[in-house]
């Protein structure tokens, strides 16, 4: 059975934060229910659904962002008691607006994310994670990353309790009291943890978790180790997941996934007797959904799933048909409701449409007084810049509260922008050098200048910094097999100096430094060369199967101490067998994108030739092949722009690098290397590595 939905959007309240909406329980089965959220504004409003307006029951006055909104209660029962994050503190509301509680909690940094389970109150700040009971502090771990979201499994339903945090490093750690249990590594960094089933499943130990790379999982916690039971892969490039629930939007009595991301797709996924859910409805709203719940809102007796969004829409995917079917006399009552509702809207905007000319008049006589102040209006903006696996580029996402006018890249390292199908905005480029996408070895800063469409006019700058080996990514084991080289530093530095270093030229290393000595262990996400960093208070050391690697960073560590006046002693060992390895990682690589290449080149020749002769039964299988394939070959080529430049870039930096640390400058002999890779052989282009 076809799915349908159709949307209703039912307010607006101010910007919102990842899971601040929630809606309360029921009195009765499909009977319409509350919805309460949180804003920035601090603002907390609880409101229902009557004859298709929003009836406001509770809200609150403004004060500190609230950053996360949670319902709870006595175990056992319906969980109708709202609770909320805002800076250090917790408040909570009874369903009827009444605060019963505020309590100040030991934090030194603002709460991010809360899970409530009876007396039990589960906080984490950035890197602080606290366990309350009936407000009074249990536990406590101070993690090495960031913290993106805490749960816990259902403590009525299990002997002990088990909070699970979801951490920046792409790890789940599963706590016992303030101790780690277990350490669960997935294969990108968790942004949002839920109960399977809101109960824990089956079980009671089954939790769910989406990843800032768009993957969703399930991981049972056993006593022995967590089983991940099943993930899926986000092969359509959609966004990050900011919000997860269950409930059986489909009707057949087995709860559905409804999953929310932050490129604005809603998703359901049912598990239709199988294992793994599988997609069943999706629709895209033009902002990051930040709240996603499933129950009635709209009209009794129809399921729907409702939505929050950034700039605080709160929207209903509901059951409810919009044509409906009707007996003798019924359509007279619905066109005359609507039109009452029309009639409503049309008055009220050009109420509103009055109320701007009036503001706009004052406004220009005000700026032309000697009284006169300028004023720039403020606005949120919601970013993110990720690197993505797949294709070893950098995705840089800009959310604004209302319609953005104009953005302006400006970059002060080569880089080159790729289009993607999501995007709907018109690009123009500037008159510069055409290059390619970041480099390592090229860092600098990356500039996004946000014009939204408000007067008077005004700007935000965002900053985002390209890292000299910016298509590393973090991971938690490497392979010591294979053949490294090593850099060692050693020098009158503290243990805080080196790590800024380290965060400086690596992404996804944590600000803090962790403890007195740390390793690291890194992933190039372009050619699949590895990076192990170890380092302490006076020393350093770095291994990579990549010589182009160990150059960057020894040119790099170089400057930066340098800057600060610290001296350091700087040995290293290169592996000549590495060089060989890097080419052969390099190898399939290169081929897949020279045949891809010569492919494209022969397209428009062979459709002339299919045009000139009628058909194509006289070419030979491979040339028919092309022709069939020619527009997936054309969009993965136009998709990858540069791709071989790139390759061929890295080789040539590979060379270059390998007789530097040999003391030797072999620049004048890279024409000859490109020929090489313009006729490429594998063995050739050893060979030549070797003879040089």
């Amino acid at each position: 059975m076809e799915l349908v939905l159709n949307r209703a959007d039912y307010l607006q309240v101010g910007v919102t934060s990842q899971k601040t909406m929630k809606l309360l329980p029921a009195s009765k089965h499909k009977a319409t229910q509350k919805v309460v959220i949180g804003d920035h504004d601090g603002v907390v409003m609880c409101f229902g659904m009557k004859k298709g307006e929003a009836v406001a029951v509770f809200k609150t006055l403004p004060g500190q962002k609230i950053a996360r909104l949670e319902l709870g209660g006595v175990l056992n029962a319906p969980q109708e008691r709202i609770f909320i994050a805002a800076g250090s503190e917790i408040r909570g509301f009874t369903k009827r607006g009444k605060q019963f509680l505020s309590f100040e909690t030991n934090l030194t940094e603002s709460i991010k994310a809360m899970h409530i389970s009876g007396s039990d109150l589960f906080l984490s700040a950035s890197y602080i994670y606290n366990h309350y009971c009936d407000c009074k502090d249990q536990h406590y771990y101070l993690c090495g990353d960031k913290i993106n979201d805490v749960i816990c499994l259902p403590v009525e339903r299990l002997p002990r309790i088990v909070p699970i945090l979801a951490c920046q490093d792409r790890m789940l750690r599963v706590l016992q009291g303030s101790d780690v249990m277990h350490e669960v590594e997935i294969s990108g960094p968790p942004t949002v943890l839920a109960l399977h089933n809101g109960n824990g499943g089956d079980s009671g130990e089954d939790f769910l978790f989406g990843t800032s790379d768009g993957k969703l999982g399930l991981i049972q916690v056993t006593t022995p180790k967590p089983i991940l039971k099943w993930q899926i892969q986000n092969e359509k490039k959609r966004g990050g997941i900011l919000c997860i629930d269950s409930f059986d939007i489909v009707g057949d009595g087995v709860k559905d996934l409804l999953v929310g991301r932050d490129d604005g797709m809603v998703a359901v996924y049912s598990f239709d007797n199988a294992k793994e859910p599988v997609l069943r409805f999706d629709q895209m709203l033009s902002e990051s959904v930040t709240s996603i719940q499933g129950g009635c809102v709209g009209k009794d007796g129809y399921d729907e799933i409702v939505v929050s969004t950034y700039s605080g829409w709160v929207t209903g995917l509901t059951t409810e048909p919009i044509h409906k079917e009707s007996g003798p006399g019924e359509e007279l009552k619905i066109n005359q409701e609507m039109q009452n509702k029309i009639s409503s809207l049309r008055s009220e905007l050009e109420h509103l449409q009055y109320k701007v000319l009036q503001e706009r008049e004052n406004y220009q006589q005000y700026s032309q007084s000697s009284k006169a102040k300028s004023v720039v209006p403020s606005f949120s903006i919601n970013d993110k810049f990720t690197l993505n696996k797949d294709d070893a580029s950098y995705t840089l996402i800009l959310e604004v509260q209302t319609a953005i006018d104009n953005v302006l890249i400006q970059s002060d390292v080569p880089i080159d922008l790729l289009d993607v199908d999501k995007n709907s905005a018109v690009v123009s480029f500037s008159s510069c050098d055409s290059e390619i996408r970041s480099i390592e070895g090229q860092y600098g800063t990356l500039q996004a200048y946000v014009t939204p469409r408000i007067q008077p006019k005004t700007c935000q700058v965002r900053q985002y910094h390209i890292k000299p080996l910016s298509l590393h990514q973090r991971t938690h084991s490497i392979d010591h097999d294979r053949p490294m080289n090593t850099l060692m530093l050693t020098g009158q530095f503290s243990f805080a100096e080196v790590h800024s270093w380290v965060v400086f030229c690596l992404p996804e290393v944590p600000e803090k430094p962790p403890v007195k000595c740390v390793t690291f262990y890194f992933q190039n996400t372009f050619l699949d060369t590895q990076l192990e960093s170890t380092y302490r208070k006076g020393e350093g050391v770095f291994k990579s199967d990549n010589i182009s690697t160990i150059s960057i960073l020894k040119d790099v560590l170089s400057k930066e101490a340098t800057k600060r006046k610290i001296n350091l002693n700087i040995t290293y060992e290169i592996n000549e067998v590495s060089v060989k390895h890097t080419l052969k990682l390099i190898h399939p690589k290169l081929e897949y994108q020279l045949l891809l290449a010569k492919k494209v080149q022969l397209i428009d020749a062979l459709k002339e030739l299919q045009v000139h002769e009628g058909n194509t039964d006289f070419l030979i299988p491979e040339y028919r092949s092309i022709l069939e394939e020619a527009d997936h070959l054309q969009e993965e080529y136009k998709k990858q722009p540069a791709h071989l430049e790139r390759l061929y870039g890295m080789i040539t930096d590979l060379f270059i690098d390998k007789f530097k640390f040999k003391g030797t400058n072999v620049k004048s002999k890279v024409p000859l290397l490109l020929e090489i890779l313009d006729s490429y052989d594998q063995n050739a282009l050893i060979a030549f590595f070797d003879a040089a």
